[in-house]
């Protein structure tokens, strides 16, 4: 009963968190501040009544439309609500299912640290989604908090934070990922990746370290290679369309994060451990 009540509490955490960064989303488009001024409409511009605002529910009571206008509201806004509800759940999950000599202090603040991270990618994957560009305004700050947590993890005492991996393991991972994709620009002088992508990978680096780094690049390159074929076989694309990689890269990353151990061991087990 109490898994059940705290699974339900992070999913609603999340959906709220979820409603938030949706603003965050549409105020990095207009420019505006996210920390000041009551959410609006986007059509009609008229302030929303709370009524308006409950995370997943308001979506489809109101059927989809605005309450004042008629104008539809976009998909973006339920769907990325329940996203981050599940993505909540299944970090308190995977936080919590840790082996029992884990410290309560330690698992609270991965939990926290990995929580945060997620809003950042979540944000990074609509937003390149949407427009084709990874904003500074968020990898920057993402890049620099996982590099302060990773470098207080390490090197405080570990029955505050448990240790990371081997801070010159993560810095290589950062680097020798940021690296491949600088030579992948410069190859292709910035048609197959972007700058963004160079920033991205390096926080991957940096936040799942080794090698857990070396699943997250195979499966956005797998995802990404895959759905390419889907959209050009359903002439969606075709060879010469330009596709957002971050949504791959963060996809990459959340799998990694959850799976990426078993995923290993997996292929020790078939391919190098027969």
């Amino acid at each position: 009963m109490l898994n059940l009540f705290f699974g339900l509490f992070s999913f609603v955490l999340g959906s709220i968190v979820g409603s938030f960064l949706n603003c965050v989303i549409y105020r990095l488009e207009t420019g505006e501040s996210f920390l000041k001024g009551r959410s609006y409409c986007p059509h009609c511009k008229h302030i929303l009544d709370w009524r308006d605002l409950i995370p997943i529910f308001s979506f489809f009571i109101l059927g989809g439309k605005c309450r004042y206008c008629s104008q539809k509201i976009s998909w973006q806004y339920p769907l990325v609500e329940i996203a981050t509800g599940l993505l909540f759940l299944s970090i308190f999950n995977f936080q919590f299912s840790r082996p029992e000599g884990a410290r309560l202090a330690q698992l609270y603040w991965a939990a926290i640290f990995n929580l945060i991270i997620a809003c950042f990618l979540i944000i990074i994957f609509v937003y390149d989604l949407k427009h084709y560009i990874i904003p500074d305004k968020v990898i920057y700050p993402a890049i620099a908090l996982t590099f302060l947590y990773q470098l207080i993890s390490n090197f405080l005492p570990h029955q505050i934070f448990g240790g990371g991996s081997i801070f010159k393991y993560l810095i290589l991972s950062a680097l020798g990922s940021a690296a491949f994709f600088l030579t992948i620009v410069l190859i292709s002088r910035g048609k197959w990746m972007g700058v963004g992508d160079i920033k991205l990978a390096l926080l991957m680096g940096l936040f799942l370290s080794f090698p857990n780094i070396l699943v997250a690049l195979f499966l956005a390159f797998f995802i990404g290679a895959l759905t390419g074929l889907i959209l050009i076989a359903f002439s969606k694309k075709t060879l010469k369309s330009e596709i957002p990689f971050g949504p791959f890269l963060v996809t990459g990353t959340f799998l990694a994060m959850f799976f990426g151990q078993k995923l290993i061991d997996t292929y020790l087990n078939l391919f190098l451990l027969k």
